[in-house]
């Protein structure tokens, strides 16, 4: 699917050549430890970077570059899986090939090098207003969280399984640390960035992989940094929840019902694909038991679905409800589980799942940042890693194999957010 090219200790270069597209995608992914200081400290360096540069040190002009490069896609973003945060650069261009002029390329590249080399520094150092004016934006998004319940239960449900632990920091950190960034604070941040973080950079497009790999070493001269090689499979520790029920109240009408499990199975375990299969039979699409059962046959929620962390080897169950009918719709949910630890799993639930499953990931290599997200999930995981493999494991999951998975779920925690007036 790609080509890889190791640039550096701790810096490598996957090429896909492909006519499949117009345009030539890049994507830059800084990976480091995860922890609240430094997912509050890169979120807020994210913003910095992308709205001012030395070249174009206001938003407007930086934008207005952009469409002279025949509308060049370019922005960064943070995110967060597993025990990691990422800061990822994107660029999006026309390919050189369609235009009668050349040149395009070359000009998104040193766009690129501009954003991570050339930031808008005042003697040194980040402008003051600058940083100010992006915490500012990054605490507004951390606070959007309690506006959203849906959002806001999840957190709850995750902070109350799995306090101090990757699984509850949230990817744009906290308030406290993010109010504590300095501008010098945020130097060292994005200094540690570009010599310290493992980096991975994608180029997906009709292009000369040995020019491309020649242009990608020219202009991004990055030294290499010592990173610890990948962990085969362990198997989780999950640690004991203190309390297995919360009930907790905010001005709402809807309740927001959510179950934690944990299972053995995560990503890296041979059984990942069996958990998926089962996780989408339980209540991952809309022929899952939860939504045909729960929500449809007996009405016991406005909406009702799981999904399956396979970083942290958790499963969620989600459902907005009437908050006086919590009882009945968690022995509900529970039906449903046991359903299927007692092996009552259709091969037509089995089917639907896997042509699910399928047309997902057929979705996703549509796009070519689907490409780069789905290889650079898979290849930690195995080097060889192909679609077509992927596929092949999913189609020869049997029902004994589904049965296995869901006899692994255990349930830890139900969290209900409701009304006030149920208090």
């Amino acid at each position: 699917m790609f080509q890889s090219i190791k640039l550096q200790q701790g810096i490598h270069l996957h090429i896909r050549p492909t006519d499949q597209f117009k345009t030539v995608n890049f994507a830059f992914k800084f990976k480091q430890a995860l922890t609240n200081r430094s997912a509050s400290e890169r979120s807020v360096l994210a913003n910095v970077l992308l709205h001012s540069n030395e070249l174009y040190p206001s938003n407007p002009a930086f934008r207005s570059h952009l469409d002279e490069l025949y509308g060049t896609i370019m922005y960064l973003d943070s995110s967060k899986k597993g025990s990691d945060h990422y800061i990822t650069l994107l660029a999006e261009s026309v390919n050189d090939h369609y235009l009668s002029t050349d040149g395009v390329l070359d000009q998104v590249l040193n766009l690129l090098q501009t954003v991570l080399f050339q930031p808008n520094f005042e003697q040194g150092k980040f402008k003051e207003s600058i940083v100010k004016r992006e915490k500012d934006s990054v605490t507004q998004r951390i606070e959007s969280l309690y506006d959203d319940k849906t959002r806001y239960a999840q957190h709850r449900l995750i902070e109350l399984m799995r306090p101090n632990h990757p699984a509850s920091i949230g990817v744009n950190g906290t308030i406290s640390d993010v109010s504590a960034i300095t501008k010098e604070s945020l130097f060292e941040a994005y200094d540690k960035m570009l010599k310290e973080d493992d980096l991975n950079i994608y180029v997906v497009g009709d292009v000369d992989v040995k020019e491309m790999t020649s242009k990608i070493k020219q202009a991004f001269p990055f030294i290499s940094r010592d990173i610890k090689q990948k962990v085969p499979h362990q198997n989780i520790q999950h640690p004991t929840v203190e309390e297995n029920y919360v009930n907790e109240f905010q001005d709402m009408k809807q309740g927001k019902l959510h179950i934690g499990y944990e299972t053995p199975v995560t990503f890296s375990h041979p059984d990942f694909p069996k958990m998926q299969i089962a996780n989408g039979i339980f209540g991952g699409y809309p022929h899952a038991k939860l939504f045909l059962n729960v929500r449809e046959k007996e009405s016991m929620a406005y909406y009702v679905s799981s999904s399956f962390s396979s970083a942290y080897g958790l499963v969620f169950v989600l459902a907005g409800i009437d908050a006086s009918k919590q009882e009945k719709a968690v022995r509900l949910i529970d039906e449903q589980l046991d359903l299927m630890k007692k092996g009552e799993i259709s091969q037509n639930e089995i089917d639907q799942t896997v042509a699910m499953l399928k047309n997902q990931i057929k979705e996703a290599l549509d796009s070519a940042r689907g490409q780069i997200e789905i290889f650079d999930q898979y290849k930690d995981l195995d080097e060889k890693f192909s679609v077509e493999n992927l596929v092949r494991n999913w189609s020869s999951i049997t029902k004994d194999d589904i049965q296995d998975m869901a006899r692994s779920i255990n349930k830890q925690i139900v969290y209900l957010l409701s009304g006030k007036e149920e208090q």
